[in-house]
């Protein structure tokens, strides 16, 4: 089968494409004929060696895709060939196929497109994890996310409007900000123009959010401490600036705050139960027109390192795809 390989560590540049056997069926294994498969930023730090999953190699980049089904393990009984499916095995998707563990495959109806549903699972399911499991957002708090117009960033603004809360978004140019609005943030924060605790104390009357959305790191985790509200949650998604914050903790105790971490991964696997019912409602969310997955960018597998480069360089907005 075709798929883009990763050999050893090092740039998207070093990836290639090239044709290796598929992937053997484990007995808990749902194999997929892959459709489109998303892109997320941290499949970047996975060839880079950066992130904490490091497969064996060589490997396929891809953590979720969506296509049909081929074949089932002999340990699952309720996916049959021929059932179109979304799956974040977390590896192996920029592919022609791949095998992912029952428990992270979900059915979807063939109404939905390929480049909406390619991102929905591992995206919106971290962001239902991180604000409602981990942040348990209330309806009249106020949400702060950092990088909104990324992949979670902007599915956390959409899925904060959902639950209730004003919504401060920040990104990093107005054009990334104008799709933010358009996902219903109510205030917009310019973070390469204005300093953002500034503004966001403005916005909430001094107070600060009581929920922080950081999927970034860096700089932006440095500025939190100053611009969250007494008893808020700090959630920490990821690290797209690439370096790790050291949070001041007399601030956490002044503040009377938590610093929450969220690995989706880990908590879809030590509890699947939970993970899957977070995902039946996130499908009725969808089904129902409240979540609208964003696609901005598709390429060909065989253009797949210049999807990840428009990532890097921080082009696109909601969900770059490789279509197979």
């Amino acid at each position: 089968m075709k798929a883009v390989l990763c050999r050893k560590y090092g740039e998207p540049d070093d990836l290639e494409v090239g044709e290796i056997d598929p992937p053997a069926l484990t007995p808990d294994g749902v194999r997929v004929q892959v459709d489109a498969a998303a892109l997320n930023f941290p499949d970047i730090l996975m060839v880079q060696g950066k992130y904490q999953y490091k497969p064996d190699f060589p490997f396929s980049p891809g953590m979720e895709c969506v296509g049909r089904v081929t074949e089932v393990g002999a340990d699952v009984p309720d996916i049959q060939p021929g059932q179109r499916v979304i799956a974040h095995p977390w590896v192996g998707c920029f592919a022609e196929q791949v095998v992912a563990p029952r428990q992270v495959v979900f059915p979807v109806p063939d109404h939905v497109g390929d480049a909406a549903a390619a991102g929905f699972g591992l995206t919106y399911g971290t962001v239902y994890h991180a604000l409602i499991d981990r942040g348990g957002l209330q309806p009249g708090e106020t949400l702060l996310v950092y990088g909104a117009a990324g992949g979670v960033g902007l599915a956390a603004v959409e899925m904060g409007k959902l639950l209730g809360a004003t919504v401060i978004a920040a990104a990093g140019s107005p054009e990334k900000l104008a799709v933010c609005e358009s996902y219903g943030a109510d205030h917009l924060v310019d973070y390469s123009k204005e300093p953002v605790r500034e503004r966001v104390k403005d916005l909430t009357g001094g107070r600060g959010a009581d929920v922080i959305f950081d999927p970034v790191g860096g700089d932006m985790t440095d500025t939190t401490m100053r611009c969250i509200n007494w008893d808020g949650r700090l959630l920490i998604v990821g690290f797209a600036a690439g370096r790790i914050a050291e949070l001041p903790v007399n601030m956490i105790l002044i503040k009377g705050c938590q610093v929450v971490g969220v690995a989706y991964q880990r908590f879809s696997r030590l509890q699947p139960a939970q993970s899957r019912a977070n995902m039946a409602e996130l499908m009725g969310w969808w089904a129902a027109g409240k979540l609208k997955p964003h696609v901005s960018m598709t390429f060909p597998l065989d253009k797949a390192v210049d999807a990840m480069k428009a990532i890097v360089n921080r082009k696109s907005t909601g969900q770059v795809v490789v279509t197979t």
